[in-house]
């Protein structure tokens, strides 16, 4: 049982970090149709902000507690990685919105190589060690463990989550993305901007990324310019198995994928004698992917997009 409760919490801090990206990705095809694959390299330039700032931030003002420092690299890595989605848009996806499906997708897997490359070059190669800035005493819950980083990380995800959901369903910027997600043409003679509502869209995805960046550091502890192509595609899978276009369906899938990972790196690698197991986990994400495309292709919640006149 306290194995049980364990893989649990450890699926439950997976599946959040999933579900932040997910977002972005959900988001965006929401409003566009169109996949965002250099999401999850916006999230390694969360993560590669945020420990910059840090290192900073113990260089000038080590006095400062561990919690000021991530909450100041949080406060940082989210509009810088705003900006970046931002430019990102304006520069690489606007003036394909309305060409072939394949152009905005060739074109969305160049800046994930471009991000890629000036990480690299303004980084380094090596995998970056980020400090531990709570404390690493564990936290008792049923017998199993978990450190007071991973509840942060749970608590932020929540919230995030929880200000999404307000955002779209309660404010004027949320009708405005529902409008245009609904039809860009008709929501433009209603006197939406489309344009500002897309840019607010990659820009909030964006802010969440950066986030899931900055606690995927702090939770393990080193990151590497390569850090967003895994979690990137783990979360489009989870996207796609809650029901790409649909942030319920992001967070459901999110947690939903993080549990699958958890409970069979566990269970499934003591079934096969550790053939399948912690070493090949990642397999999970792709199998459900590829059950969820064969039995159910809109995923868990559907599709709430509509088609275009």
């Amino acid at each position: 049982m306290d194995t049980f409760i364990q893989q649990i919490l450890n699926g439950l801090v997976l599946g959040s970090m999933y579900a932040l990206i997910a977002l972005g990705y959900t988001m965006v095809y929401g409003v566009l149709n169109l996949i965002n694959f250099a999401h999850g390299d916006v999230m390694m330039v969360g993560a590669m902000v945020g420990l910059t700032v840090i290192t900073l931030l113990q260089s000038m003002a080590p006095a400062l507690p561990g919690y000021a420092d991530l909450a100041i690299a949080i406060a940082v890595a989210v509009p810088a990685c705003m900006l970046v989605n931002v430019i990102i848009e304006r520069v690489a996806y606007r003036r394909l919105r309305n060409a072939p499906r394949l152009a905005p997708l060739i074109t969305a897997i160049g800046v994930s190589i471009l991000l890629q490359t000036f990480a690299m070059m303004i980084w380094g190669r090596s995998p970056l060690p980020f400090p531990q800035l709570l404390s690493g005493d564990p936290i008792h819950i049923g017998g199993a463990l978990i450190s007071p980083t991973q509840v942060l990380l749970l608590v932020l995800a929540a919230l995030a989550m929880f200000a999404l959901v307000f955002l779209v369903e309660r404010t004027r910027l949320g009708r405005a993305m529902r409008a245009v997600a609904e039809n860009p043409r008709v929501a433009g003679l209603m006197g939406v901007n489309s344009d500002r509502v897309i840019v607010a869209t990659f820009a909030i995805g964006a802010g969440l990324a950066a986030v899931a960046g900055v606690m995927w550091g702090a939770n393990y502890a080193s990151i590497t310019f390569t850090l967003g192509i895994l979690p990137g595609m783990k979360a489009f899978c989870a996207a796609v198995l809650g029901g790409i276009g649909n942030i319920y369906g992001a967070m459901i899938g999110g947690i939903l994928l993080g549990l699958i990972e958890s409970l069979g790196a566990g269970y499934i690698g003591d079934l096969t004698g550790g053939f399948l197991g912690s070493h090949y986990q990642d397999i999970f994400a792709f199998v459900v992917l590829i059950v969820v495309l064969t039995v159910r292709p809109s995923g868990i919640m559907g599709e709430r997009v509509a088609d275009r006149a």
